[in-house]
């Protein structure tokens, strides 16, 4: 009977109304207890197109192909027109979005840098003037000590 040994028949053969037998391509991918998935699957794509889809991919990929089979028949229940495009380009327009957001906030982070930099510059800058200025004071300073020393030696 079906693939879990149960002896319950699969969802698909439950749906039809039909022996479930060893051989049966969706005793493994819907048991009985998912027969709500199996219709959906079955609403949407027909339980002999599925059949030749599970028949034409190699065993170790069928799970996932009805995992998608799934996903496709949910989505195209919920927007019979677009389906997972639907979901698909939202999903793109995300990704646009955030890109751009992230764009901004790099060149946000470069201006800021920049800023930070020049900033640091011109402190460098100020504290070089700074360091002249009082350099040449101290220079002033001495030169007028010297001639002050001078004067008054000559006095003496």
């Amino acid at each position: 009977m079906a693939g879990s040994g149960s002896g319950t028949p699969c969802a698909s053969c439950k749906l039809l109304r039909r022996r479930c037998t060893s051989e049966c391509v969706f005793a493994p991918y819907f048991p009985a207890e998912e027969a709500q998935r199996f219709a959906m699957v079955h609403r949407v794509f027909g339980a002999s197109n599925v059949s030749k889809m599970l028949l034409d991919v190699p065993p170790p990929q069928r799970p996932d192909a009805v995992s998608s089979l799934v996903y496709e028949a949910n989505a195209r229940m919920r927007d019979p027109v677009y389906g997972c495009v639907a979901a698909i380009s939202f999903l793109q327009q995300q990704v646009s979005q955030l890109q751009m957001q992230l764009a901004l906030a790099n060149a946000e982070t470069a201006a800021l840098q920049l800023q930070l930099q020049q900033q640091h510059q011109d402190q460098d800058e100020h504290h070089q003037q700074q360091c002249i200025l009082e350099n040449a004071a101290a220079h002033h300073q001495l030169m007028l000590q010297e001639a002050f020393l001078k004067k008054e030696s000559m006095w003496t």
